[in-house]
């Protein structure tokens, strides 16, 4: 196992910086999840700490050694490709073993990690199949396996589940977790997935534009979001966003809406300003005799629960059902808000207050 500490890195692509001064330190055996929408930057950074990409400025350890300049095959990491990246005319086998005997390692070692992770992959009947024989998911086994016999200090994952079906990734995820559980190796993901990103990481880091947004366990990031755009893109369905004024007394309000947000949990005291409430759909009890309403205009089934989704004057609001009661379109639908759960954040700046 190890550490890896990013210091001040600078990475450019084209003349392009895609990532600016960043710092990271991921902690010796943790599952960090590196999770952001597309071209945030998330993988150049993970194929800067293979040695795959160079950068600009700043360093990269690991295990407390400077590896910013060193060769891939130097730095004892594996790595885990969103394309499998098999050689089709090889055995699984041979395709586990590959680097190994590149390396020279002795047969009798090479044999002895190919059946210890067949075994942790339920891969040994499999192991002289080509990956034409395999299924997307078997693929990406081998490829996990191929990276496992190398017992390399940290593993990389570039988004390797999202070739596959729904089905499958929910297996796979399974599989990683239970993986990272057994190993306790340091393992970086990167993911545009927040299910991935919730259920895998020990922390995760939501990145945006080439710079982090925010740093912490799954429950930080969803509860506490650092911002509008952390509050925003962590959940399914998405927070909902109330614009409105924030009173010296603690009392938001708008055109439809009033609540009372004294008991909220203030970073700093704070006085009259323009203010953006977020309150996640799950913080929305339907109550008949509930303090606020709305008109139904849509219903989302969802198997176990479904989403209602009300209009009060212009403002749409998303909130959940788990009983699955009957309702018809256009009808006035009650609720109450768990004020101990919204977030609060300030409009100019969209920071969390």
């Amino acid at each position: 196992m190890a550490y890896v500490s990013l210091k001040n890195l600078d990475i450019q692509l084209g003349g392009q910086k895609i990532i600016d001064q960043l710092d990271l330190d991921v902690e010796e055996g943790e599952f960090l999840v590196l999770l952001g929408p597309s071209g945030c930057g998330k993988s150049t950074l993970l194929h800067s700490i293979a040695g795959l990409i160079d950068i600009a400025a700043g360093s990269i350890e690991i295990a407390g050694k400077d590896v910013s300049y060193a060769e891939p095959s130097d730095r004892q990491i594996g790595m885990v490709f969103q394309s499998y990246a098999l050689y089709p005319s090889m055995t699984v086998e041979k395709n586990m073993s590959f680097g190994l005997r590149i390396n020279g390692l002795p047969k009798v070692e090479i044999q002895k990690r190919i059946v210890q992770v067949a075994e942790m992959l339920q891969l040994q009947s499999l192991l002289q199949r080509k990956p034409a024989q395999l299924s997307g998911g078997q693929r990406q086994r081998v490829a996990i396996g191929r990276a496992l016999v190398r017992e390399a200090r940290v593993f990389l994952f570039d988004e390797p589940l999202s070739n596959l079906d729904a089905k499958l990734r929910t297996e796979l995820r399974r599989e990683l977790k239970l993986l990272h559980q057994n190993l306790g190796s340091t393992m970086l993901y990167v993911t545009h997935d927040q299910v991935e990103a919730m259920t895998l990481a020990s922390r995760i880091v939501v990145m945006r534009a080439g710079k982090i947004q925010q740093l912490g366990t799954p429950s930080e990031v969803y509860e506490r979001p650092a911002n509008l755009f952390v509050a925003g893109f962590l959940g399914a369905p998405a927070m909902n966003f109330i614009a409105g004024k924030l009173d010296g007394d603690k009392q938001f309000g708008n055109e439809v809406m009033s609540l009372d947000l004294s008991a909220y949990a203030f970073q700093a005291e704070k006085h009259e300003q323009e203010v953006i409430v977020g309150i996640r759909p799950e913080h929305m009890q339907l109550q008949t005799d509930g303090a606020y309403s709305g008109k139904l205009s849509l219903v989302e089934p969802m198997g176990n629960h479904q989403l209602l989704w009300l209009n009060m004057g212009s403002q749409q609001l998303c909130l959940l059902d788990h009983e699955n009661r009957q309702f018809k379109l256009e009808e006035t639908v009650r609720f109450d808000i768990n004020t101990d759960k919204v977030s609060l954040f300030d409009a100019r700046s969209e920071s969390r207050l």
